[in-house]
C-alpha cells in the first residue's frame, strides 16, 4: 500500500442534485451547501458516469461559484461502460489508473448522475483504489435519495438495507418482493430498493399484487423537487387508495425510492 504524503491530491466525492431526468432543474443553492459548491468549483479533474452530464452540472456550479478553470479545459474521464452495466461494488475493476492526477498532486472529483457517487451508483471501485493508493477521500455534503426517503417514510431507520434493483421478469420479481417482505416482517428491517423510472408502473402493480395486506409500503418520488412525493400506507390502504392506481407524483419518468416495512 502507498501511504499518503503532502504531494498527493485528494479524491472528493461530489454529490449531484436529484433532478436528473426529471424535466426541471433545482436551484443548486437550495439543495447544496455553499461549501460543497465552492469545493466542486475548485476541482479541474473529474471521474464520472457521463461526460456530457458532468459538463452540464459544472455549468450549473459555475453559475453559483466561478469555476477554477473553464469547462473546456477541465479533464473529464468516464468510467468504463461495463462498470455502468454490471456495477463496480463487488470488485473486478481496477480504477487505480484513473487516479493518476491525484498521485501527481491534483485534487480530483468523483461524480454520478444524481445523489452521492458510489451509493446506488457506480464509483466504489474508484474510492477503493484511492484508499489502496493512500489518496485522501473526502465526501462532500449533499442530497442522498435513499436516506431522504427512509427518513420521511416513518419506517424503521435503525435497521435497514438497500437491495438495489428487483428482477425484471415478473415471476422472479414477485418472488423477490415476498422474500423482502418476509425479511422485513421477521426482523423489522426496512427494505429499500429502486427501479429504472420507465418500469415504475410495472413495479408498483407487482408490489400491490404480491405484498400482504398489513405490510407497509412507502414511496418517495422526485425528492427535493417542488413536486416531491413521499407517502407510506399499508398495502391494503394502497389498494383502496385511488383503486390501486399509482399515486399522483409517481410516474414512468421520475426516479423513485420504494421501501417495505413491518
Amino acid at each position: 500500500m502507498t501511504h499518503a504524503n503532502a504531494k498527493m491530491g485528494r479524491l472528493f466525492l461530489v454529490p449531484a442534485p436529484l433532478d436528473f431526468g426529471c424535466g426541471q432543474e433545482i436551484d443548486l443553492n437550495q439543495v447544496m451547501p455553499t461549501g460543497t459548491i465552492a469545493a466542486a468549483a475548485g476541482i479541474t479533474h473529474w471521474i464520472c458516469e457521463n461526460a456530457k452530464t458532468t459538463r452540464a452540472y459544472l455549468k450549473r456550479i459555475d453559475a453559483c461559484s466561478p469555476l477554477k478553470a473553464s469547462i473546456q479545459t477541465q479533464t473529464i474521464t468516464e468510467l468504463p461502460r461495463q462498470v455502468h452495466k454490471k456495477g463496480d461494488h463487488l470488485g473486478g475493476f481496477d480504477a487505480k489508473p484513473l487516479l493518476a492526477m491525484a498521485l501527481a498532486g491534483e485534487d480530483m472529483g468523483l461524480v454520478s448522475e444524481a445523489g452521492m457517487p458510489a451509493v446506488a451508483d457506480p464509483g466504489s471501485s474508484v474510492v477503493r483504489a484511492a484508499h489502496e493508493l493512500g489518496i485522501p477521500v473526502i465526501a462532500l455534503v449533499g442530497p442522498v435519495s435513499l436516506l431522504l426517503a427512509l427518513a420521511s417514510s416513518g419506517l424503521n431507520g435503525q435497521n435497514f438495507a438497500f437491495v438495489g434493483y428487483l428482477p425484471q421478469e415478473p415471476q422472479d420479481r414477485a418472488r423477490r418482493i415476498k422474500e423482502l417482505e418476509q425479511l422485513a416482517l421477521k426482523t423489522g428491517q426496512t427494505q429499500l430498493f429502486i427501479e429504472t423510472p420507465y418500469r415504475n408502473a410495472a413495479l408498483w402493480a407487482a408490489l400491490l399484487q404480491s405484498l400482504q395486506n398489513g405490510s407497509r409500503l412507502a414511496i418517495s418520488s422526485g425528492l427535493t423537487l417542488p413536486s416531491a412525493l413521499t407517502q407510506c400506507r399499508t398495502t391494503q390502504q394502497w389498494r383502496q387508495f385511488n383503486s390501486g392506481a399509482m399515486p399522483e407524483g409517481l410516474n414512468n419518468q421520475t426516479p423513485a425510492v420504494f421501501a417495505i416495512g413491518a
